[in-house]
């Protein structure tokens, strides 16, 4: 059973940037698409990018497209989201989450759920 961890979060300013991470010391998640949710005080949980199994295969959610990008690197087991040029709107609590295989935004097709790191952006 996967456990994932994520990290990075933290205060920035607007306009600043942080790098989120996901990992399992555990076990290898070379078979998982992993995809974060964020879940802001007050919303529903969003999902807001998808790295597929491979990496050959990433989306992102419309409010973020340009601003954040997904990666992997299976040699270090460990799923990046970098997220630049942060707005206010993207505070949130930021989740990682696996599936077997392919992408999906859906919360119900997750697998596994990290606990989640806090980004909060504010001057």
């Amino acid at each position: 059973q996967l456990q994932l961890v994520e990290s990075g979060g933290g205060l920035v300013q607007p306009g600043g940037s942080l790098r989120l991470s996901c990992a399992d010391s555990r076990f290898t998640l070379d078979n998982y698409a992993i995809v974060w949710f964020r879940q802001a005080p007050g919303k529903e949980r969003e999902g807001v990018s998808c790295i597929s199994n491979s990496g050959r295969s990433a989306n992102y959610v419309d409010s973020v497209k340009g601003r954040f990008a997904i990666s992997r690197d299976n040699a270090k087991n460990t799923i990046y989201l970098q997220m630049n040029s942060l707005k206010p709107e993207d505070t949130a609590v930021y989740y990682c989450a696996a599936r077997l295989w392919g992408c999906s935004s859906r919360s119900n097709d997750m697998a596994y759920w990290g606990k989640g790191t806090l980004v909060t952006v504010s001057s």
